[in-house]
């Protein structure tokens, strides 16, 4: 008698536990905080076991969102990459939503392989009604077994709804629905169970496996705002390794900052970007002492499309692999407006 068809094997996901309110418990002392593992997290969704998905769970962390450092998320991306080169389909991680649009965008640098990595959370803890961590866990596993979600790099799974992460923003401080790519839209969403995608980026872009972190630079952070002369920012400027400066619309700072720009700019890479968070930085349209074509002219990088969020973790990963200043103008070349730019 002649054996029936093999019944494929069930694609095999990691889910790993960083914290955050999914995992949060309330205290004697009163509020929530970090306490239930990522075993418990999976135990708790309804509908998981019909799903046709092989899980291999583990607690990484638990912490807060807000306590996660670069180094937990570059920790973490090593561990899944050997995950994936051992035959899973794809990883899940559970974490607080302060950071997702930062941490997230840490792994989609890191992991240049074509299964999925989804990051995902919630906005409500376990003990409130309507509580989304459960569905929001499903959704994510359901997206990082789909071949649908194959070389998309890492994703923000989030009240059904798929973000790349490089994309993605945290819009509203309390909303369920407040994950969105103000520039581009979601990828997809899932529906009844499956992933549907309708919106493909045509290129991604991932650091070179030769140019991953080994040291941890400071990178600074520096909003424009308005009546700011820049003493502040010519102090920090000394403190760090790295500067991300965030100016008005297009690009745009005071005048008064320019002293403090200039000297920093010869002596160590500046990225400029937009506080707006959304639309592009310029390079040639305004022509006054401020502008972006003069604070480019002063060797300012332009951050493209990056949020300066995003650009700051760019630059921080790229001086933490030794990047010169040639070398990070062409990362960001390459990575500010997802373009077909090769990296140097």
């Amino acid at each position: 008698m002649a054996a029936g068809p093999a019944i494929p094997a069930a694609p095999r996901v990691l889910v790993a536990g960083l914290g955050g309110t999914i995992a949060m418990t309330a205290t004697d002392a009163g509020g929530v905080v970090p306490t239930l593992t990522a075993h418990q997290l999976v135990s708790a969704v309804p509908g998981l076991a019909g799903a046709g998905v092989e899980l291999e769970v583990l607690t990484f962390r638990n912490k807060p969102g807000a306590s996660l450092t670069i180094e937990d998320v570059t920790e973490l991306a090593a561990l899944i990459g050997g995950r994936l080169e051992a035959g899973a389909a794809g990883a899940v991680i559970t974490q607080g939503t302060d950071t997702i649009e930062e941490s997230s965008y840490v792994l989609d640098l890191l992991h240049a392989g074509p299964q999925p990595v989804v990051v995902t959370g919630a906005m409500r803890n376990p003990t409130l009604a309507g509580a989304d961590g459960p569905a929001n866990l499903l959704a994510a596993i359901t997206v990082a077994a789909s071949p649908a979600a194959r070389d998309l790099g890492c994703l923000v799974v989030m009240a059904d709804e798929v973000h790349a992460a490089s994309r993605v923003r945290k819009t509203h401080s309390t909303s369920v629905a407040t994950f969105a790519s103000p520039d581009y839209g979601p990828l997809g969403h899932v529906v009844e169970g499956r992933l549907q995608i309708i919106n493909r980026p045509t290129t991604r872009y991932a650091l070179p496996s030769a140019a991953r972190p080994a040291g941890s630079p400071k990178v600074g952070l520096y909003p424009a705002t308005l009546g700011d002369d820049g003493e502040l920012l010519s102090v920090i400027a000394q403190q760090v390794d790295g500067l991300v400066v965030a100016g008005f619309g297009v690009g745009h700072v005071p005048g008064t900052w320019l002293p403090a720009l200039t000297e920093a700019a010869a002596r160590i890479p500046v990225v400029l970007a937009s506080r707006t968070g959304s639309g592009p930085v310029l390079s040639s349209t305004y022509g006054f002492p401020g502008s972006e074509r003069d604070l480019i002219g002063r060797g300012l990088i332009p951050g493209g499309l990056l949020h300066p969020y995003k650009a700051r973790i760019l630059l921080h990963l790229a001086l933490a692999a030794g990047a010169d200043r040639k070398e990070i103008a062409a990362t960001f070349a390459a990575a500010s407006d997802l373009g077909e730019v090769s990296h140097p």
